[in-house]
């Protein structure tokens, strides 16, 4: 009698690189959506500055309904709170917990635990955008513009904001991450063009704010958005100078230990 013989045939080693990535990114969304603390900064504090800030005249924002003014600004926070300050808190205390260390030496690339990374921020960015849209419509928001346009600013902006959060996550001390990334968040959204327009500041501070990276995107967007037009180059400069300082930044100085 001969021995039966299998039917599968074993392929020991890693899965595809791509496949790889997918897993990730999806381990990594729901981590993110299943954070109480997260979803606070993704979700429920732009959907409260949104329909607060449309509702009550607590600012001058100048010709035309507050919530076209208020719409991009908001869109450009939820990149700042998901690819930055999201992005840096998770990552600095994955760091210190051994985390990133364990996963290092896993058949997974570094490089393509970066790249899970990234598409999880994209994905949460994704369904933080479509929600913040379906509000800001629901407030009588009326959108212009080129829907290539505001994809092209938002990826810019994720890419900036996701080197920065990246570069202080790799660098600092997880305490010292946890309370920089939440105080740059609070600076950016009082000072980064979000709710309150850059020419109510001096010409010499609004110089200054015009060069960061949230300043950029929320009048990008505005242009696009509430005026219809093209992005200004400048804005796009901007975006693209902060997406090389902080991506190559991290690439250089992100210790994973």
């Amino acid at each position: 009698m001969t021995a039966a013989t299998g039917r599968h045939t074993p392929r020991p080693g890693a899965a595809p690189p791509a496949r790889m990535i997918l897993a990730q990114a999806a381990l990594e969304t729901r981590m993110l959506l299943r954070h109480g603390e997260q979803l606070l900064l993704t979700i429920v504090i732009p959907v409260l500055l949104l329909t607060l800030f449309s509702s009550v005249e607590l600012i001058d924002t100048g010709p035309g309904e507050r919530i076209d003014f208020l719409t991009p600004g908001v869109l450009a926070l939820a990149v700042v709170s998901t690819a930055f300050t999201g992005q840096a808190i998770a990552t600095g205390y994955e760091r210190r917990y051994g985390v990133l260390k364990r996963l290092g030496v896993s058949p997974l690339p570094r490089w393509a635990l970066l790249a899970g990374k990234t598409g999880a921020v994209l994905l949460t960015l994704a369904l933080q955008t479509a929600l913040l849209t379906v509000v800001a419509l629901a407030l009588g928001w009326s959108p212009r513009g080129n829907p290539l346009a505001v994809a092209v600013l938002l990826l810019l902006g994720t890419a900036a904001l996701s080197g920065l959060g990246l570069l202080m996550a790799g660098t600092l001390r997880a305490e010292a991450t946890l309370a920089a990334a939440n105080l740059v968040f609070l600076l950016l959204l009082l000072f980064g063009g979000v709710i309150v327009p850059l020419t109510e500041y001096p010409d010499g501070v609004r110089t200054v704010l015009e060069l960061l990276p949230v300043s950029a995107l929320s009048e990008g967007l505005r242009e696009v958005l509430r005026e219809g037009d093209w992005p200004d180059w400048r804005e796009i400069g901007v975006l693209v100078g902060w997406s090389v300082v902080g991506l190559g930044g991290a690439a250089r100085f992100f210790r994973w230990e």
